[in-house]
């Protein structure tokens, strides 16, 4: 039977199957769910095989907040023999369509990770082979269709493909980002993924560009604010807690001992306001909602954590909050949330207004 395979963090399985359900069905298209559990992994297996390619087509990949990754099932699993697996998957594939490109894909796993090694040596031979028979077209073309390999063990695997221009660029939907030495926590990766993720790069020169000024609130001990520090912003860094002395030596730091909900900034000059702070996801969520409405702040990337359980309606409620607060106000905004690669047990939201702030003084 079609599927559309999903990657998601493991554990969170259940929180993808119950997304992928729901906005297919705004779409009219609807299947059932099974699960691999902790493996990363969600089938939504579709009762037309036909909708398959229009839902990947017409829901943006961008839109679903715990897939990574997502494809359309070409085949069921397909047992491989010791020797020759690289005919054995080109046969499989056939020769009726052509992909721009390749990806050799895992389980986010210990047993994927394993798979990792045998999967790069496949990789050569295999794209030679693909190349020699036409089905892989020559690199560069953004737009065409990937072909997905995923990969259970050396002798189980299954092919499907993804649209370029509705995919992420990365395998499985994992950005491989260095942890640099100077930042002093590992939650940097965290806005750093944020970045890379939420603003197109053709828009990096004028929103994440030097002399920006930008507020962190729950800023300590500066995870945060290493990644605006080093894009060259002016940076007031809010927390009761002390502040890493590496980034106070910079002189793009001013530090504000007190309670993040309680900090109103002297001047409406933010560009940047960024949270992650250990709170109630709803009070974070009103908190950004009127930062926004007032003026404080032309953009907002914030962090809601998540609760042990109810994820999904969590999430969906307290983006409904931000949602009901703009439209009271009738403004035009931008609002994408993602379970990003390097969040663990939250959801990180994008948020700006595309209309003039309503409550600014």
């Amino acid at each position: 039977m079609t599927a559309i395979v999903l990657y998601c963090r493991p554990g969170f399985e259940k929180e993808c199957g119950a997304e992928i359900q729901e906005k297919a069905a705004w779409n009219e298209i609807y299947g059932y769910i099974t699960l691999n559990k902790n493996q990363g992994l969600v089938f939504f297996h579709l009762h037309n095989p036909e909708d398959g390619e229009v839902l990947i087509e017409r829901l943006p990949l961008k839109r679903l907040i715990f897939a990574r990754q997502w494809f359309l099932t070409l085949t069921d699993k397909i047992e491989l023999p010791d020797y020759n697996r690289v005919e054995a998957i080109v046969d499989a594939l056939g020769g009726d369509w052509q992909y721009a490109d390749l990806r050799m894909e895992t389980t986010d796993t210990n047993d994927g990770k394993a798979l990792s090694k045998f999967c790069r040596k496949l990789a050569v031979p295999l794209r030679q082979a693909l190349r020699k028979k036409k089905i892989l077209t020559e690199q560069g073309d953004d737009f065409g269709a990937n072909l997905h390999a995923l990969f259970f063990s050396g002798q189980e695997v299954i092919l499907g493909y993804s649209l370029g221009s509705n995919s992420s660029k990365h395998v499985m939907g994992i950005p491989r980002l260095k942890f640099p030495s100077q930042a002093p926590s590992r939650s940097t990766l965290k806005l750093d993924e944020a970045f890379l993720y939420f603003i197109p790069k053709k828009d990096w020169d004028s929103r994440l560009t030097s002399g920006l000024n930008a507020v962190d609130l729950g800023s300590a001990p500066g995870g945060w604010t290493y990644q605006l520090v080093r894009r060259g912003m002016m940076v007031s860094a809010v927390d009761n807690g002390p502040m890493a002395e590496s980034l106070m030596e910079t002189g793009q730091v001013k530090h504000y001992q007190m309670d993040g909900f309680k900090f109103v900034p002297a001047k409406q000059n933010v560009y940047w306001l960024v949270c992650d702070m250990i709170e109630k996801p709803q009070r974070v969520a009103k908190l950004m909602m009127n930062w926004l409405l007032h003026g404080y702040c032309k953009e907002a990337m914030f962090n809601l954590k998540l609760p042990m359980k109810g994820r999904y309606q969590q999430v969906m409620d307290d983006l409904q909050t931000i949602k009901d607060g703009f439209a009271e106000h009738n403004v035009k905004y931008e609002l994408y949330a993602k379970h990003l690669y390097y969040d663990r047990e939250e959801v990180t939201v994008h948020a700006r207004l595309l209309s003039p702030p309503p409550l600014a003084k």
